[in-house]
């Protein structure tokens, strides 16, 4: 009989063929995959940074953008499992394809917007059409990686929300400040154009790049492919792993919920924050859009370097629970000092630099935890459906944090609430997950 990966025995750190092979198989799809989510980042938050010359021309409230802002992420729940289910069925090109080139189109579409009602529908179909792109690139990567160096893997894949914030401010600013008035249109027209647009090429691109899976893979020799079907096939796990046999049963796991509820909580915080930090940084006296999108740069480049460090210190010592928790407190103390900062930009700089790595390094960690518990039959469909329900966090908290900052005259109530939400969520998290018995028996890559 073979063994379950939680009676699997103890086996030998990864040897030089071994971290060859993955680092093959990591060349060869991440740059790729990097990019798209790259995209996908800045469509997602760029309306943060747009909202910033918007209101200059579309007489929209407060209110309105942050339902615009979260009405993306109800399409986003009700696409994600049937998007998901899809990619198991016919593969990760074909699903690429499909989303990347429609959102492509609706981000674009976005220039056009005169009214709050096209505002809305756009947001939603575009949450709609990227439904599946996030839990399909997970899924994907289980069939690439063991769960002994997944962490890692989706660290240095999630650098892309960290690069694509990076770029998005910069960019954005550049963008409305120097392409305004160009051909007659605003430049917040231009924004959504020039950033849409990139995700249908690179879905035509990875439709003709990416293999579905190792098998499918001409570059990688038979011999390559049994040894990374060995790794898959006897991979060591960090947290209990559930005995769901289908996606009917995953429905009866309350676990599943529970961790439905802790996306949702420290995504809400996490979104709360990327829609608020430009005006944030408006609010410390920066006027001019450019500065403030060179500004919102900082902290994204040490939320990218520390996301991989924190994701390869997880894999190393086969622990999730434990790294979660870190990442939600240190995000949770960078903002204090940032909030606290008393005019000091140079202070709240940095406090939101150590917010930022907690902040960008708790998604990888979460997402290589339940791919660990999920079971192979149930994988597809669970991280889908954790995905979803997860997203309604976003959908929510900035109409919450846009009241909340209406009501009292000021933002701080509104980080305050993110700081309750990722150590709510990490609590849960250290409560609902325990650690895998084969964790404290095998020996996690160097």
């Amino acid at each position: 009989m073979t063994p379950t990966p939680a009676q699997a025995p103890a086996r030998a750190p990864y040897n030089a063929a071994d971290e060859a092979l993955f680092s093959k198989v990591s060349w060869h799809l991440l740059p790729l995959l990097i990019l798209c989510y790259i995209v996908a980042f800045i469509d997602r938050i760029n309306i943060g940074f747009a909202q910033l010359q918007m209101k200059q021309t579309l007489a929209f409230s407060n209110e309105a953008y942050a339902l615009g802002a979260g009405i993306f992420f109800i399409g986003y729940f009700l696409f994600e499992v049937p998007s998901n289910l899809m990619l198991e069925k016919i593969g990760a090109r074909k699903t690429l394809l499909r989303i990347m080139f429609c959102w492509g189109l609706v981000a674009s579409a976005m220039m056009f917007v005169e009214t709050t009602t096209q505002f809305y529908v756009l947001r939603f179909l575009l949450g709609a059409f990227e439904a599946g792109f996030f839990p399909g690139i997970i899924l994907y990567l289980t069939y690439w990686y063991p769960s002994a160096r997944r962490c890692k893997v989706i660290s240095i894949f999630m650098t892309a929300t960290a690069i694509g914030y990076l770029l998005a401010g910069p960019l954005s600013g550049w963008i409305m400040k120097y392409m305004n008035g160009l051909g007659g249109h605003h430049g917040w027209q231009w924004l959504f154009v020039v950033q849409g647009l990139p995700a249908s090429v690179l879905g035509i691109v990875a439709f003709f790049y990416l293999k579905d899976k190792p098998e499918q893979a001409n570059w990688l020799t038979p011999v390559e492919k049994l040894a990374l079907r060995s790794h898959l096939d006897n991979e060591a796990h960090a947290v209990e792993t559930a005995s769901h046999g289908s996606f009917w049963a995953l429905l009866r796991d309350p676990k599943v919920f529970t961790m439905a509820l802790v996306y949702f909580l420290f995504l809400g915080a996490n979104y709360t924050l990327v829609f608020l930090v430009p005006t944030l940084i408006k609010n410390w006296g920066v006027g001019d859009v450019f500065m403030v999108g060179l500004l919102s740069a900082i902290p994204a480049i040490f939320g990218a370097i520390g996301m991989v460090f924190v994701g390869r210190s997880s894999d190393r010592h086969l622990e999730r629970r434990k790294h979660f928790f870190f990442c939600v407190a240190l995000a949770s103390a960078g903002l204090l000092v940032a909030v606290f900062s008393g005019g000091n930009m140079v202070l709240a700089l940095a406090g939101l630099a150590v917010m930022s790595i907690g902040q960008s390094a708790n998604t990888p960690i979460f997402f290589a935890a339940i791919s660990e518990y999920l079971p192979r039959k149930s994988a597809a469909g669970g991280i889908a459906l954790i995905s979803s329900l997860g997203n309604l966090g976003p959908a929510v908290m900035p109409v919450i944090t846009a009241w909340i900052t209406t009501a009292t005259g000021s933002s701080d109530n509104s980080m305050f609430l993110a700081i309750g939400l990722w150590l709510l969520s990490g609590v849960v998290l250290l409560r609902v997950m325990r650690p895998a018995a084969a964790a404290r028996a095998q020996f996690a890559p160097a």
